[in-house]
């Protein structure tokens, strides 16, 4: 794998740092209009002016239909809108971000991608998010089973800016329909998928927000997102005192009922993981059912409570 660790603390742990800047630069936005706004402009808010619009769709079409080739100078520099990087960061943004599934997706080879990819880590545009899953246990006397032979462990590629990571997975797809005025295709896209943009980056600040409310009694080691062979968690984090703790986060118009806890619970179970404590993440609350759990090993934050981060 690459040799690339020394970038991985300034990419993982600067999500935060991002989005406080963000909000400082847009006192006028609410916290959640906050999360909207930054998992598309997050990174870019030095060089351009956000308005008030009826709702993020209506902002969308305003900047990148109607003025497609002013935001498109903000993506620099401005060699990675060609290929080959345009087909590596298109992978990244389009995908699960795993390094060898982003070189097949790219068409890349993997000297190639090797040498792009560190290219792109250190233009400070991607970092490297490493992998916790253990090496498959092999007995000298047994084979693999088929179906694990070529399974391969792997890391993950993640935009350092949301700015970028939007560019890529949504807009230069339709580059040459936005440069003749013509948006239909990238907004009824848009309006598809956008869910993947917010969901991230929520999941991100979750993430932080739970380190930081450890940080006081007993830190943690180690936390973000986890991915095996058999499932993925939002979040996977271990104390201090060696406690497992497995997070999910809903970024949904809806409150979490006792339903999600329980396949939470079931997720673990099957991807063979004890956990010691549970965390849910609820942009719009919990059920009365679920409030009422008298469960020392469960956590339950709302989107109010990301407002610890701006401190």
């Amino acid at each position: 794998m690459l040799n690339l660790y020394q970038s991985l603390k300034r990419g993982i742990y600067i999500i935060k740092n991002l989005f406080k800047t963000f909000c400082e630069h847009n006192p006028h936005l609410t916290l959640e209009q906050s999360i909207e706004y930054f998992s598309i402009l997050g990174g870019a808010e030095d060089n351009i002016e956000i308005d008030f619009f009826d709702d993020i769709f209506s902002m969308v079409e305003s900047n990148f239909v109607q003025n497609f080739s002013k935001f498109q100078t903000l993506v620099s520099p401005s060699y990675i809108i060609e290929s080959p990087y345009r087909e590596v960061l298109m992978a990244v943004a389009r995908g699960d971000g795993k390094f060898y599934s982003v070189l097949r997706k790219a068409r890349v080879s993997e000297g190639a991608g090797v040498e792009i990819i560190q290219e792109l880590i250190s233009l400070n545009i991607l970092y490297l998010e490493p992998t916790r899953e253990e090496p498959l246990k092999i007995h000298p006397k047994y084979k693999l089973k088929k179906e694990l032979r070529s399974y391969r462990i792997q890391d993950k590629l993640r935009f350092v800016h949301p700015y970028m990571r939007f560019w890529f997975g949504f807009v230069t797809y339709y580059k040459k329909d936005l440069l003749q005025g013509r948006g239909s295709a990238f907004l009824d896209n848009f309006n598809k998928n956008y869910e993947r943009l917010r969901s991230l980056v929520y999941e991100q600040l979750c993430d932080d927000l739970l380190v930081k409310y450890y940080e006081e009694t007993t830190p943690l080691l180690s936390s973000g997102s986890y991915w095996n062979q058999h499932s993925e968690f939002d979040i996977l984090a271990i104390t201090n005192d060696k406690k497992l703790i497995l997070g999910e986060c809903k970024y949904k118009e809806r409150k979490i009922c006792k339903n999600e806890l329980s396949k939470l619970k079931a997720k673990a179970i099957q991807s063979g993981i004890t956990a010691d404590v549970f965390v849910l993440f609820s942009k719009s609350g919990f059920s009365n059912e679920l409030l009422s759990l008298k469960d020392e090993n469960l956590l339950l934050f709302d989107l109010n409570d990301l407002k610890v981060l701006l401190d």
